[in-house]
């Protein structure tokens, strides 16, 4: 992308587009990551550009630009007696995913205030064409830090800008920790980008991330920065491939589940642990999905991200255990005696205990640079993929077609499994039948019929909610078992279960 230079004395826009990749670095590394970075091959003959930069995000008080995923931005470096400004001008990004491409607007401005004329050569006027918005601009997000920058030559000559970036971000009173790798194409081709981002995991745990520092600010000016990221609901490009659609699906759970790993590292909410691993079923189940499309394009492996998931799972399972599932339960055990008041309390203490521990292996296992590999190498593979589909499969009626076949023949096999269920092994079977065909509705609605559509995603729901709450009761058994319970409690627990076990 062509930059503007500060030199320039007109405030023409200089636009592009932006192409760079997001990396979310451990914050405990702060101080030496410079330094491990250096010592990559392709950074070590090259000497870092040093920047304190001070950036001003603007909005209206009804955030007409953050709704429509749009970023104003004034930003200052050089030094306090002579300082440089540009003004940025954001569209919304293609797509959910830490590779972001969007439009840009670069201006160079005279001083930190924001610019009207700056904007005349960007889309703002299709914006706000009476300049009723711009009068209405006021700072909203601020972030402030040390900027650490390579530009190096890759080997196929693509042009890349390795920027560090450590710092924070500023809304009001409220200031949150910034510590993170851009990558970002000046020119080239952007593989070059994601083998660079590769080269980088293998000295460091990364995770990809999806959320810009925009996003973060507008949430924790919201005190929502630590609020867990839900599924997002379908919006198909209009007339999109059976390709595109699949490469949308994906994308868009897998940043789900990227941004809500990122949470988790610094928060405690159940819900961020819920919502990552909501995020990683919905990804299964798309590759489940659109498994047709992936023959010989099959997504990479991930030995090591199973010591992540591993514990994701069961740190899930003993927040439900703790939160949900035994307080429903307690008070018929109880009854008034003080001594299974007593037994039921140490229970939940030591489950409390292990949900502490529980979640520092969460974190151990996001801080290792061979998990950041596994997840950068997914989101890699989602970004190069080319799917094979036939021609006759390429139209917009033809994936209409398609989905509506694929989630019929998903309702007749929930149908199916619900009628032979007859044990607790047929009804697990049978709510993972009923969760496939929800995730499938939500990923294929705009191309669904509504009515039947909406009523077979409330059958799914339904089922999956009556036999998971079955579920929760048999792992809280499993649970307190393993934990060596009183084997009073374990007896109550298990008739619970029986009572439950058929929905």
């Amino acid at each position: 992308m062509n930059k503007a230079t500060f030199s320039t004395p007109s405030l023409a826009a200089a636009s592009g587009l932006e192409i760079e990749l997001k990396l979310a670095l451990p914050p405990s590394l702060a101080a030496s990551l410079a330094q491990r970075l250096a010592r990559l091959p392709l950074l070590a003959g090259c000497r870092p550009r040093q920047q304190a930069l001070h950036n001003v995000y603007y909005d209206t008080p009804q955030q007409h630009l953050h709704a429509q995923r749009q970023v104003l931005r004034v930003r200052a470096d050089g030094t306090p007696r002579k300082p440089r400004w540009v003004q940025t001008f954001k569209l919304r990004p293609s797509a959910a995913s830490a590779l972001s491409r969007r439009d840009e607007w670069e201006t160079p401005v005279t001083s930190g205030a924001l610019s009207l004329p700056a904007l005349l050569d960007t889309p703002w006027a299709e914006f706000d064409p009476d300049g009723r918005l711009f009068r209405a601009l006021a700072p909203r997000i601020v972030t402030r830090f040390e900027r650490t920058s390579w530009l190096i030559t890759m080997p196929r000559g693509s042009l890349i800008v390795v920027a560090l970036d450590i710092g924070e971000i500023v809304a009001g009173h409220l200031r949150s920790p910034l510590c993170e790798l851009e990558l970002e194409l000046q020119q080239g081709n952007v593989g070059e980008v994601l083998a660079l981002a590769q080269q980088v995991a293998d000295v460091v745990a990364v995770l990809p991330l999806p959320l810009s520092k925009a996003e973060r600010g507008y949430a924790l000016a919201a005190a929502a920065l630590e609020h867990p990221v839900p599924n997002l609901p379908a919006e198909l490009p209009s007339g999109a491939s059976l390709a595109e659609t699949a490469s949308h699906v994906l994308g868009r759970a897998y940043a789900q589940f990227l941004s809500n790993l990122y949470l988790l590292r610094g928060a405690d909410a159940p819900e961020l642990v819920h919502q990552a691993r909501v995020g990683w079923r919905r990804f299964r189940a798309g590759l489940r999905l659109f498994k047709p499309l992936l023959v010989g394009q099959a997504p990479p492996a991930w030995p090591s991200l199973n010591s992540l998931l591993l514990p994701l799972g069961e740190l899930r399972d003993l927040e439900v255990a703790l939160h949900d599932t035994l307080p429903a339960l307690e008070a018929r055990y109880i009854q008034g005696q003080p001594q299974r008041q007593t037994r039921w309390l140490a229970m939940r203490q030591t489950l409390a205990q292990q949900v502490r521990r529980c979640r520092q292996r969460v974190r151990g296992a996001l801080s290792r640079p061979a998990v950041g590999a596994d997840l950068l190498a997914i989101a890699v593979w989602l970004e190069q993929w080319q799917p094979a589909v036939p021609p006759a499969n390429a139209s917009a009626e033809a994936v209409q077609d398609w989905a509506r076949r694929r989630v019929r023949r998903l309702h007749e096999q929930l149908a199916s499994a619900c009628q032979s269920a007859q044990d607790e092994e047929s009804w697990h079977r049978t709510r993972i039948q009923a969760k496939r065909l929800r995730y499938s509705i939500e990923f294929l609605r705009p191309l669904l019929p509504p009515t039947r559509a909406e009523r077979w995603y409330r059958q799914a729901t339904d089922w999956q909610n009556r036999l998971g709450a079955a579920r929760d009761i048999q792992e809280a058994v499993r649970l307190v078992h393993k934990l060596g319970a009183d084997a009073d409690i374990e007896a109550y627990l298990r008739r619970a279960a029986r009572r439950a076990a058929r929905p």
